[in-house]
C-alpha cells in the first residue's frame, strides 16, 4: 500500500506520472486508507528508506519524459508489490523542499547529414520513499 501524509493525516495514494501535467510526478488519494500521522508512527516502524530515480534518452521529447516517468513508476510499484499484507510505502518527499521534478538536457547530433535534437530526462531530486512494517 503507498501512502502519504496530508497534514496531520496518511492517506493511501495512487500514483499520477503524466508527462503533459504541469506537476508530472503526483498522487491522488484513493480514500482505500486514512489514519492520522500520530496513529501511523504508532502503529508502524520505519524499516528502510530508499531514493527512486530513473532517466530515459530519445530523439522525441515527450517519449523521453513519458520513458522516465514510466521507469520511476515502475520502480515504485515494485517496492509496493514486494511488501508484506499491511506493510506501507510512505511517500517521503515533500512539496517545497524536496520534490521530484524531470530535467532535461538537450543536445544536437548528426544523423545521416542532418543536424538532430536528442533528448535527455532524470528525475532531481530523487523521489524519496519509505518502507514502513506493522509493529508486532
Amino acid at each position: 500500500m503507498i501512502v502519504k501524509r496530508y497534514g496531520s493525516t496518511v492517506a493511501s495514494v495512487a500514483p499520477i506520472f503524466q508527462s503533459r501535467a504541469l506537476t508530472e510526478i503526483s498522487f491522488r488519494r484513493d480514500h482505500a486508507f486514512s489514519i492520522s500521522f500520530e496513529d501511523f508512527h504508532a502503529q508502524y516502524v520505519r524499516v528502510e528508506a530508499r531514493d527512486l530515480t530513473a532517466d530515459a534518452e530519445g530523439d522525441v521529447q515527450d517519449e523521453v519524459e513519458a520513458a522516465v516517468l514510466r521507469a520511476l513508476e515502475d520502480n515504485l510499484r515494485r517496492i509496493d508489490q514486494s511488501l508484506a499484507p499491511g506493510d506501507a510505502l510512505l511517500i517521503e518527499s515533500e512539496a517545497g523542499v524536496d520534490y521530484p521534478k524531470t530535467r532535461e538536457k538537450r543536445t544536437n547530433v548528426i544523423v545521416e547529414g542532418e543536424n538532430r535534437l536528442r533528448f535527455f530526462r532524470w528525475i532531481d531530486p530523487p523521489l524519496r520513499v519509505g518502507v514502513y512494517k506493522r509493529r508486532g
